[in-house]
């Protein structure tokens, strides 16, 4: 059954000029690796000659020796041990702008001056502010302010301490409530009392039980030749079977 189709499968031939096949290896080459690099390859095979004072060379040295850690400390490593310039570190004037600097940052100097002035303050004793401290604290002192009763500074026999006596003794709670110690631990019963009458009072108004008057409760006896009962007489013989 598939033997004509595989005889068929070997016979195909396409033609090598088509827009498909053309396509198909211009992609090839556009991708390929070895197309691609041809050129540097090429390029390579031929050799190059650089000169060493090309100027590429001399550029790349001087980064290198820019950037070598060495060549940046080799004029500091010389200079090592060969101070020059004066005498004394104290006559650099960078030494001594660092120490300057330094003292007007420490902070214990900066406040050495207003630690050393601070416990040599002296105020006159009759200055303003200080009369006016020591009134203030005659004022709010609770010494000055208290008077308690029984330092007298008049005689206790005048009629106006004999008066504030008796407003004492009027104002005082203890004396208020003297005349109810006696009613202290006897016992009392609520009954009769306002708040009990007025609950009971209220409990009868809102008594479901006493307001109405159930139906069954009434005496009511019916009428035997009324119209509705002659009538309901009448249909029940009516839709009476017997």
């Amino acid at each position: 059954y598939t033997e004509a189709w595989d005889a068929d499968k070997k016979s195909i031939h396409v033609m090598p000029d088509t827009p498909d096949i053309l396509l198909a290896k211009a992609n090839a080459a556009n991708v390929s690796k070895k197309l691609y690099v041809e050129a540097w390859e090429e390029a390579k095979k031929k050799g190059y000659d650089m000169r060493a004072d090309a100027i590429p060379i001399k550029t790349a040295k001087a980064s290198r020796d820019i950037a070598s850690d060495y060549k940046y400390k080799e004029t500091h490593e010389k200079e090592k041990g060969h101070y020059i310039g004066c005498p004394s570190a104290k006559e650099d004037p960078k030494l001594a702008w660092a120490a300057r600097a330094m003292a007007l940052q420490n902070d214990r100097l900066y406040k050495k001056a207003y630690n050393d002035s601070k416990t040599q303050i002296h105020i006159p004793v009759d200055a303003l502010s200080v009369q006016a401290a020591k009134e203030c604290q005659t004022l709010v002192s609770d010494v000055d302010y208290r008077q308690y009763l029984h330092q007298w500074t008049c005689l206790p026999d005048q009629n106006d301490v004999i008066h504030a006596r008796q407003a004492y003794d009027l104002q005082s709670d203890n004396v208020y409530k003297s005349d109810l110690e006696w009613l202290r631990g006897i016992g009392w019963l609520t009954e009769g009392s306002v708040d009990v009458v007025k609950a009971k009072k209220a409990q009868e108004l809102l008594n479901d039980r006493l307001y109405r008057t159930r139906p069954e409760q009434l005496k009511f006896t019916s009428i035997a030749d009324s119209p509705d009962v002659v009538l309901a007489k009448t249909n029940a013989m009516q839709l009476s079977d017997v």
